[in-house]
Protein backbone atom coordinates (compact mmCIF):
# COMPACT_ATOMS: atom_id res chain seq x y z
CA UNK A 1 0.00 0.00 0.00
CA UNK A 2 1.32 3.38 -0.85
CA UNK A 3 0.34 4.75 2.65
CA UNK A 4 -0.33 2.68 5.66
CA UNK A 5 -3.72 2.57 6.83
CA UNK A 6 -4.45 2.90 10.69
CA UNK A 7 -7.37 0.39 11.55
CA UNK A 8 -9.67 1.49 14.89
CA UNK A 9 -10.61 -2.84 15.34
CA UNK A 10 -13.61 -1.16 17.80
CA UNK A 11 -14.70 1.56 15.21
CA UNK A 12 -14.55 -1.25 12.61
CA UNK A 13 -16.64 -3.39 15.00
CA UNK A 14 -19.46 -0.72 16.03
CA UNK A 15 -19.85 1.34 13.50
CA UNK A 16 -18.62 -0.49 9.98
CA UNK A 17 -20.33 -4.07 10.57
CA UNK A 18 -22.22 -3.64 7.48
CA UNK A 19 -18.66 -5.12 5.41
CA UNK A 20 -19.27 -8.35 7.21
CA UNK A 21 -23.20 -8.20 6.84
CA UNK A 22 -22.85 -7.30 3.35
CA UNK A 23 -19.99 -10.16 3.42
CA UNK A 24 -23.11 -13.36 4.40
CA UNK A 25 -23.54 -12.73 0.75
CA UNK A 26 -20.33 -13.74 -0.21
CA UNK A 27 -20.17 -16.65 1.83
CA UNK A 28 -23.42 -18.34 -0.11
CA UNK A 29 -21.43 -18.30 -3.29
CA UNK A 30 -18.49 -19.96 -1.86
CA UNK A 31 -20.94 -22.65 -0.32
CA UNK A 32 -18.29 -24.09 2.54
CA UNK A 33 -18.43 -27.80 3.61
CA UNK A 34 -17.79 -29.38 6.79
CA UNK A 35 -14.11 -30.76 6.91
CA UNK A 36 -12.73 -28.25 3.99
CA UNK A 37 -9.70 -26.53 4.89
CA UNK A 38 -10.40 -22.58 3.64
CA UNK A 39 -8.24 -19.63 3.86
CA UNK A 40 -10.06 -16.43 5.07
CA UNK A 41 -7.67 -13.85 3.50
CA UNK A 42 -8.15 -10.34 5.13
CA UNK A 43 -10.37 -11.63 7.90
CA UNK A 44 -10.83 -8.32 9.58
CA UNK A 45 -12.59 -8.64 13.39
CA UNK A 46 -13.21 -13.01 12.29
CA UNK A 47 -16.71 -12.35 11.94
CA UNK A 48 -17.11 -14.10 8.47
CA UNK A 49 -14.05 -16.36 9.81
CA UNK A 50 -16.28 -17.49 12.40
CA UNK A 51 -19.51 -18.45 10.07
CA UNK A 52 -17.45 -20.56 7.79
CA UNK A 53 -16.52 -22.24 10.65
CA UNK A 54 -20.01 -22.62 12.05
CA UNK A 55 -20.69 -24.68 8.35
CA UNK A 56 -18.30 -27.12 10.03
CA UNK A 57 -15.41 -26.17 7.57
CA UNK A 58 -11.58 -25.74 9.27
CA UNK A 59 -10.67 -22.20 8.67
CA UNK A 60 -8.00 -20.04 9.26
CA UNK A 61 -8.04 -16.71 9.20
CA UNK A 62 -5.11 -13.88 8.09
CA UNK A 63 -4.90 -10.21 7.77
CA UNK A 64 -2.38 -7.17 7.55
CA UNK A 65 -3.32 -5.68 10.27
CA UNK A 66 -2.25 -6.85 13.74
CA UNK A 67 -5.15 -4.87 15.76
CA UNK A 68 -7.43 -6.63 13.90
CA UNK A 69 -6.08 -9.86 14.50
CA UNK A 70 -5.91 -9.62 17.81
CA UNK A 71 -9.62 -8.30 18.38
CA UNK A 72 -10.04 -11.41 16.31
CA UNK A 73 -8.62 -13.62 18.75
CA UNK A 74 -10.05 -12.13 21.92
CA UNK A 75 -13.94 -12.32 20.05
CA UNK A 76 -12.96 -16.15 18.73
CA UNK A 77 -10.13 -17.69 21.05
CA UNK A 78 -10.88 -21.32 19.40
CA UNK A 79 -10.34 -19.90 15.96
CA UNK A 80 -6.74 -19.68 14.51
CA UNK A 81 -5.77 -16.33 13.01
CA UNK A 82 -2.46 -15.28 12.20
CA UNK A 83 -0.88 -11.66 10.57
CA UNK A 84 0.35 -11.87 7.15
CA UNK A 85 0.66 -9.64 4.17
CA UNK A 86 -1.37 -11.15 1.17
CA UNK A 87 0.97 -10.20 -1.29
CA UNK A 88 3.34 -12.57 0.19
CA UNK A 89 1.80 -15.21 2.12
CA UNK A 90 2.92 -18.78 2.00
CA UNK A 91 1.37 -21.88 3.79
CA UNK A 92 2.68 -25.17 3.96
CA UNK A 93 -0.83 -26.22 4.19
CA UNK A 94 -2.86 -26.20 1.15
CA UNK A 95 -6.45 -25.25 1.12
CA UNK A 96 -10.03 -26.57 -0.71
CA UNK A 97 -11.25 -23.02 -0.82
CA UNK A 98 -9.93 -19.15 -0.29
CA UNK A 99 -12.35 -16.59 0.43
CA UNK A 100 -12.05 -13.14 0.65
CA UNK A 101 -14.73 -10.10 1.58
CA UNK A 102 -13.32 -6.56 1.39
CA UNK A 103 -9.91 -6.53 1.83
CA UNK A 104 -8.43 -7.33 -1.93
CA UNK A 105 -8.48 -3.94 -2.69
CA UNK A 106 -5.83 -2.81 0.11
CA UNK A 107 -3.75 -4.74 -1.65
CA UNK A 108 -2.08 -3.02 -4.63
CA UNK A 109 -0.34 -5.62 -6.51
CA UNK A 110 -2.72 -8.07 -7.52
CA UNK A 111 -0.65 -10.21 -9.35
CA UNK A 112 1.32 -11.17 -6.19
CA UNK A 113 -1.49 -11.75 -4.43
CA UNK A 114 -3.18 -13.96 -7.12
CA UNK A 115 -0.09 -15.88 -6.98
CA UNK A 116 -0.54 -16.60 -3.07
CA UNK A 117 -4.05 -17.75 -3.35
CA UNK A 118 -2.90 -20.08 -6.28
CA UNK A 119 0.02 -21.40 -4.19
CA UNK A 120 -2.30 -21.91 -0.93
CA UNK A 121 -5.03 -23.40 -3.02
CA UNK A 122 -5.13 -27.49 -3.97
CA UNK A 123 -5.63 -28.55 -7.45
CA UNK A 124 -9.05 -28.02 -7.80
CA UNK A 125 -9.56 -25.29 -4.80
CA UNK A 126 -11.37 -22.35 -5.51
CA UNK A 127 -11.29 -18.72 -4.93
CA UNK A 128 -14.16 -16.67 -3.81
CA UNK A 129 -14.13 -13.14 -3.28
CA UNK A 130 -15.97 -10.23 -2.97
CA UNK A 131 -13.89 -6.69 -3.34
CA UNK A 132 -14.22 -2.80 -4.88
CA UNK A 133 -14.69 -2.44 -8.12
CA UNK A 134 -13.57 0.14 -10.89
CA UNK A 135 -15.32 3.67 -9.73
CA UNK A 136 -15.96 2.11 -6.35
CA UNK A 137 -16.63 5.17 -3.63
CA UNK A 138 -15.59 7.12 -6.60
CA UNK A 139 -17.36 10.33 -5.01
CA UNK A 140 -16.00 10.49 -1.82
CA UNK A 141 -12.08 9.65 -3.63
CA UNK A 142 -13.32 13.07 -6.01
CA UNK A 143 -14.43 15.33 -3.48
CA UNK A 144 -11.03 13.96 -1.35
CA UNK A 145 -8.66 14.69 -4.11
CA UNK A 146 -11.05 18.36 -4.25
CA UNK A 147 -10.58 19.34 -0.90
CA UNK A 148 -6.61 18.13 -0.64
CA UNK A 149 -5.66 19.54 -3.66
CA UNK A 150 -6.45 23.17 -2.72
CA UNK A 151 -4.01 22.39 0.44
CA UNK A 152 -0.80 21.66 -2.32
CA UNK A 153 -1.69 17.97 -1.35
CA UNK A 154 -1.62 15.43 -3.97
CA UNK A 155 -4.84 12.77 -3.13
CA UNK A 156 -3.50 10.17 -6.09
CA UNK A 157 -0.46 10.00 -4.23
CA UNK A 158 -2.24 8.94 -0.67
CA UNK A 159 -4.48 6.46 -1.92
CA UNK A 160 -4.46 3.22 -0.75
CA UNK A 161 -6.84 1.65 -3.15
CA UNK A 162 -6.77 -0.67 -6.14
CA UNK A 163 -10.16 -1.44 -7.91
CA UNK A 164 -10.41 -2.88 -11.24
CA UNK A 165 -12.36 -3.19 -14.12
CA UNK A 166 -13.66 -6.80 -13.97
CA UNK A 167 -12.24 -7.17 -17.38
CA UNK A 168 -8.58 -6.31 -15.95
CA UNK A 169 -9.14 -8.54 -12.66
CA UNK A 170 -10.54 -11.66 -14.71
CA UNK A 171 -7.64 -11.52 -16.95
CA UNK A 172 -5.16 -11.11 -14.01
CA UNK A 173 -6.62 -14.46 -12.67
CA UNK A 174 -6.34 -16.13 -15.85
CA UNK A 175 -3.18 -15.54 -16.31
CA UNK A 176 -2.11 -17.19 -13.48
CA UNK A 177 -4.06 -20.17 -14.85
CA UNK A 178 -7.12 -20.28 -12.75
CA UNK A 179 -10.41 -20.74 -14.47
CA UNK A 180 -13.22 -18.37 -13.93
CA UNK A 181 -16.56 -19.63 -13.56
CA UNK A 182 -18.63 -16.68 -11.72
CA UNK A 183 -17.92 -12.99 -11.93
CA UNK A 184 -20.10 -9.99 -11.37
CA UNK A 185 -19.40 -6.44 -10.79
CA UNK A 186 -22.18 -4.52 -9.58
CA UNK A 187 -23.75 -1.59 -8.11
CA UNK A 188 -24.43 -1.52 -4.03
CA UNK A 189 -25.51 1.43 -2.48
CA UNK A 190 -24.28 1.45 1.20
CA UNK A 191 -26.02 2.92 4.31
CA UNK A 192 -23.71 4.57 6.84
CA UNK A 193 -24.99 4.37 10.68
CA UNK A 194 -25.64 7.15 12.85
CA UNK A 195 -27.15 9.70 10.71
CA UNK A 196 -25.24 12.84 9.67
CA UNK A 197 -21.99 11.44 11.39
CA UNK A 198 -21.87 8.51 9.12
CA UNK A 199 -19.33 9.89 6.17
CA UNK A 200 -16.84 10.94 9.40
CA UNK A 201 -17.09 7.40 10.59
CA UNK A 202 -16.50 5.82 6.75
CA UNK A 203 -13.68 8.54 6.56
CA UNK A 204 -11.94 7.27 10.22
CA UNK A 205 -12.00 4.06 9.07
CA UNK A 206 -10.94 3.41 5.67
CA UNK A 207 -9.59 6.84 4.13
CA UNK A 208 -6.64 7.42 6.74
CA UNK A 209 -3.52 7.89 4.40
CA UNK A 210 -5.42 10.93 3.08
CA UNK A 211 -4.99 12.60 6.03
CA UNK A 212 -1.19 11.71 6.84
CA UNK A 213 0.31 14.63 8.37
CA UNK A 214 -2.38 16.62 9.29
CA UNK A 215 -3.08 17.72 12.68
CA UNK A 216 -6.58 16.86 14.03
CA UNK A 217 -8.37 20.37 13.38
CA UNK A 218 -7.12 20.31 9.81
CA UNK A 219 -8.32 17.15 9.19
CA UNK A 220 -11.68 18.12 10.93
CA UNK A 221 -11.72 20.91 8.35
CA UNK A 222 -11.24 18.18 5.76
CA UNK A 223 -13.83 16.39 6.85
CA UNK A 224 -15.86 18.97 6.64
CA UNK A 225 -15.44 20.38 3.21
CA UNK A 226 -15.57 16.82 1.94
CA UNK A 227 -18.99 16.50 3.64
CA UNK A 228 -20.30 19.63 2.33
CA UNK A 229 -18.85 18.79 -1.08
CA UNK A 230 -20.72 15.30 -1.01
CA UNK A 231 -23.95 16.29 0.73
CA UNK A 232 -26.25 17.01 -2.74
CA UNK A 233 -25.49 13.51 -4.19
CA UNK A 234 -25.16 11.15 -0.87
CA UNK A 235 -27.01 12.67 1.73
CA UNK A 236 -30.90 11.54 1.67
CA UNK A 237 -33.38 11.46 4.28
CA UNK A 238 -30.96 12.58 7.49
CA UNK A 239 -28.66 9.54 6.14
CA UNK A 240 -25.66 9.05 4.06
CA UNK A 241 -25.22 6.27 1.16
CA UNK A 242 -21.68 5.96 0.07
CA UNK A 243 -21.40 4.96 -3.52
CA UNK A 244 -20.18 1.21 -3.39
CA UNK A 245 -19.56 -0.48 -6.41
CA UNK A 246 -18.35 -4.26 -6.02
CA UNK A 247 -16.62 -7.21 -7.86
CA UNK A 248 -17.49 -10.77 -6.74
CA UNK A 249 -15.66 -13.86 -8.50
CA UNK A 250 -15.59 -17.37 -8.40
CA UNK A 251 -11.99 -19.22 -9.62
CA UNK A 252 -10.62 -22.01 -9.88
CA UNK A 253 -7.40 -23.95 -9.83
CA UNK A 254 -7.43 -26.94 -11.96
CA UNK A 255 -6.74 -30.09 -10.86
Amino acid sequence: MTQKNSWNASLYDEKMNFVSQYGSGVIEWLQPVAGEHILDLGCGTGDLTAKIAAAGASVVGVDFSPEMIAAAKKKYQSLSFFVADGHTFRSERRFDAVFSNAALHWMKRPQEVIESVWLALSPGGRFVAEFGGKENCQQVVDALGTVLAQRGIAADERNPWYFPSIGEYTSLLERQGFRVTLASHFDRPTKMPDGDQGLRHWLDSFADSFFAGLHPEERQRVCEEVAVCLRPALYKDGEWIVDYKRIRIIAQKPH
